[in-house]
């Protein structure tokens, strides 16, 4: 019996939960042994099912945690029986393309020998693409990389596991090898990573903590966006736990615990419900949705806008295992200076409004 997982590689790609369309980075299959199979080692398993996958490519699968008989991580040698249900996680072959160190600081909160964890500044492409050949994350990292004896400068994607949008900000994990690499990935695809995101939405929340349910999938009328569809008919099943941090009448900080992570998943849940991200040209959030229509209070929002010229998103904290040592690690970022220039301002503009009450 043949089962080849539906959730492939874009829903690793995707985890971040506001990522843009993108192209699979991992292979995730899934197989489920015959009732009548006999015992066999599953590296020789698997290289029988998987075109181009050599045993090689599996035992290092096996050696980063990524391959798993009945949701347990086994190692190369071990025997599929009857019934099995076996998983795992592969990273494709690099391309045939050459991606250009250029000399770009990169914000590192942490780096060992085997991740390295950066927050990244709000208007950083995170890897070359149409329009966006140079100037990258991943250029950016070719650089720090290029004197390791590892470095495989064909690699369009030098150990990245997710990615968020260039216009949203924080924490993102950068394997450095290709077992923590693929060990990462199964994490991200499992779903036991951790993490928070801070948003400013337009309006005030009926409840101070809630969730956001909705399947999430690309829109018919285009494709540049995603929309909330039925459950049960498009999209994919996504969960966007929330909590109000602050309230500033018109706008209000909240917290985001992703369940899922779908493309756009913060940003679209928050416009499904009537709150847009405040300044998310994409999803409505660039227009004046709460407030008064006095000239000033106009004024300000422009300059709120000026303040944070893109979505008011960022990506707060990260936790997973470490691919390594085994033991749970979790980082923590400090806000942006646009974000927190914004979020002052609104202080200010709520305390003024009260003092004139």
């Amino acid at each position: 019996m043949y089962n080849k997982s539906e959730k492939k590689g874009e829903e690793l790609l995707n985890s971040t939960g506001d990522t843009g369309a993108a192209e699979e980075m991992y292979e995730h299959y899934k197989f489920t042994a015959d009732p009548g199979q006999k015992p066999l080692r599953i590296d020789k398993f698997l290289s029988n099912r998987i075109e181009n996958a050599s045993r090689s490519k599996i035992q290092q699968a096996a050696e980063a945690g990524s391959l798993l008989a009945n949701n347990i991580a086994v190692k190369a040698n071990y025997k599929v029986k009857a019934n099995d249900i076996i998983t795992v996680v592969m990273s494709y072959p690099p391309r045939e393309i050459e991606i250009i160190p250029e000399n770009i600081p990169l914000n590192i909160i942490y780096e060992d020998d085997h991740l390295i964890i950066i927050n990244k500044e709000p208007g950083m492409v995170v890897h070359p693409g149409y329009g966006n050949y140079k100037g990258t994350l991943v250029n950016a990292l070719a650089w720090h990389f290029k004197d390791k004896p590892w470095f495989n400068s064909k690699d369009p994607r030098p150990g990245l596991v997710h990615r968020i949008d260039k216009n949203t900000s924080g924490l993102m994990v950068i394997a450095k090898t290709e077992e923590a690499k693929m060990n990462l990935a199964l994490q991200f695809f499992e779903k036991t990573s951790t993490r928070t995101y801070q948003a400013i939405t337009w309006g005030t929340l009926k409840e101070r903590e809630g969730t956001i349910t909705g399947n999430i999938g690309r829109s018919l009328k285009n494709r540049k966006i995603m929309t909330i569809f039925p459950d049960g008919e498009l999209g994919k099943h996504a969960v966007t736990h929330y909590k109000v941090l602050e309230e500033f009448g018109y706008v209000s900080l909240v917290e985001c615990r992703l369940e899922t992570g779908r493309t756009h998943q913060i940003r679209a849940h928050f416009k499904h419900i009537g709150h847009p991200l405040f300044n998310d040209e994409t999803y409505g959030g660039d227009q004046i949705l709460k407030g008064t229509t006095f000239t000033k209070y106009r004024q300000f929002i422009q300059n709120c806008f000026n303040t944070i010229p893109r979505q008011a998103l960022h990506a707060k904290t990260l936790g997973f295992v470490h691919p390594k040592t085994g033991e749970p690690v979790e980082f923590n970022s400090d806000l942006p200076q646009d974000f927190v220039k914004v979020l002052e301002k609104w202080r200010t503009y709520t305390a003024s409004r009260k003092m004139d009450i």
